[in-house]
């Protein structure tokens, strides 16, 4: 139901899940992310906390407390996240660029950059990841470079607008 959008359904089989046994994490996690499509956020939040109490070393489930602590615009919680969601689960890509994302908005630029190389180690097509790098870049004042990871993103995803309006700023 979750793959298909419709999330109250797939809400509806987490819960009962969660019933039949209220140990297991993974429900708590797959809940807190259809909250998430649905921008409740807080209920994600909510679901997210429960599974990270039930298995302190569930890393994915971090990494997605994350993302809605970035949704929130609370990037020192949602740096904190991906720290934790990194140690115990070094190898997703995906934590890795949400990392570089939140410092690149906190200013923490070289370190932000080491975070997408890294992303980009682990997964050389990412468009998101170009296009977080080209921030960093951009905000460097390295505009050549800027430029080459948004044309890059754009690779990926010709309509990508971050990429577009960043390149833009780039060459202006």
């Amino acid at each position: 139901y979750t793959a298909k959008g419709d999330y109250d359904r797939a809400i509806q089989d987490f819960d009962q899940s969660i019933k039949l046994n209220p140990t297991y994490a993974k429900p708590f996690n797959n809940r807190g992310v259809a909250y998430l499509r649905k921008g409740e956020y807080d209920l994600a939040i909510k679901a997210l906390d429960e599974a990270i109490k039930l298995n302190p070393n569930y890393g994915g489930a971090f990494a997605n407390r994350a993302g809605i602590y970035l949704k929130k615009n609370e990037y020192d919680r949602a740096a904190r996240d991906y720290d934790e969601a990194i140690r115990l689960e070094p190898n997703l890509e995906a934590v890795w660029n949400g990392r570089c994302w939140t410092r690149a908005i906190l200013g923490a630029l070289q370190a932000a950059l080491e975070d997408c190389n890294k992303a980009l180690q682990l997964g050389p097509n990412d468009a998101a990841t170009y296009d977080s790098r080209g921030l960093i870049y951009l905000k460097m004042g390295q505009f050549d470079a800027a430029i080459d990871d948004y044309n890059s993103a754009l690779r990926f995803e010709p309509k990508l607008p971050s990429a577009l309006y960043g390149r833009g700023l780039a060459r202006l």
